[in-house]
């Protein structure tokens, strides 16, 4: 204990200036507990209440995937330009340098391989792993409309309820089936059950009609999808419009990391989420950052 001899009066009560107690700005979070916000807060960047994730969880049901069948090669040099990393448990501890302090989201549910029904997944991860691991959130696929809607409903349900006690959110990823339509009804209904029974936020995907009415009707912060790879330009189109049109940033993996110049592009994706830079001028950082580097 501190020694008690040489102990001051205490003086500085600041009685003229009220007690601060800064709100937490992120869209339904302000009334979460104290570690849920801050883990939160190491996903979405405290400045502009938005984030660049990058995506590499693909291979847990996709196995090696173009520009994944290296990570230590091709995705570790873009960590300082991710606010988040998006993966599973296994590159996570095999690959990932643990001095990268960022948030973690970790793939959460996983079964079916892409040579089966893929809605039939199970939650993939204990909790007590998640903890160890020091994660932002868990990931869970959500099947609106799929063969295994209810159980993918309850994988997520389950999780929520588990990160609620030891306050870790859920991110909720919205799975769109080869037979359901890409619109914005479809985006609307299936991110709006999300945040409903407890996502603390959502990924979903760009649509270029309605897009602005999914993330109104959404209580709680939406992400979009990369989606297939685009010409980089085209992507970063996407990014500025969802952004424009209310998401809170963007959960990217392949047109990252299968773009020709990777770190010029995770850093003008950045440019459109952070600093609000239209498609044209990011595209004019990614050309000058991929001539830097040749």
């Amino acid at each position: 204990m501190a020694d008690q001899d040489g102990i001051q009066d205490t003086q500085k009560y600041f009685v003229d200036i009220p007690m601060a107690s800064e709100p937490f700005t992120l869209r339904g979070s302000n009334s979460r507990d104290w570690g849920f916000k801050n883990r939160l807060s190491n996903i979405f960047h405290h400045e502009t209440g938005k984030t660049v994730m990058l995506a590499i969880d693909h291979g847990y049901f996709l196995g090696p995937t173009a520009g994944l069948e290296r990570v230590d090669l091709t995705i570790v040099p873009l960590l300082p330009y991710a606010d988040t990393l998006m993966c599973t448990r296994g590159i996570l501890r095999s690959t990932i340098p643990p001095t990268f302090t960022k948030g973690i989201v970790l793939r959460s549910s996983g079964g079916p391989s892409i040579l089966k029904e893929l809605s039939n997944e199970e939650i993939a991860v204990d909790i007590e792993d998640a903890v160890r691991l020091n994660v932002a959130a868990m990931a869970v696929q959500v099947f609106i409309g799929g063969e295994h809607e209810t159980k993918s409903v309850h994988n997520m349900t389950r999780l929520v309820d588990i990160g609620n006690r030891y306050g870790i959110p859920v991110m909720g990823v919205t799975a769109v089936g080869k037979d359901m339509v890409r619109d914005a009804k479809y985006m609307r209904l299936a991110a709006r059950i999300c945040a409903e029974l407890g996502a603390a936020y959502v990924k979903t995907y760009y649509v270029a009609e309605g897009f602005d009415t999914v993330t109104a009707s959404c209580p709680v912060p939406i992400v979009i999808a990369g989606g297939k790879k685009l010409p980089e330009q085209d992507a970063l189109k996407m990014a500025y419009r969802a952004v424009q049109q209310g998401a809170a940033g963007v959960d990217m993996g392949r047109n990252i990391f299968q773009s020709e110049a990777p770190a010029a592009m995770i850093q003008a994706v950045g440019k459109v989420v952070h600093e609000n830079r239209n498609p044209e001028e990011a595209y004019d950082v990614y050309r000058t950052l991929k001539s830097e580097t040749k």
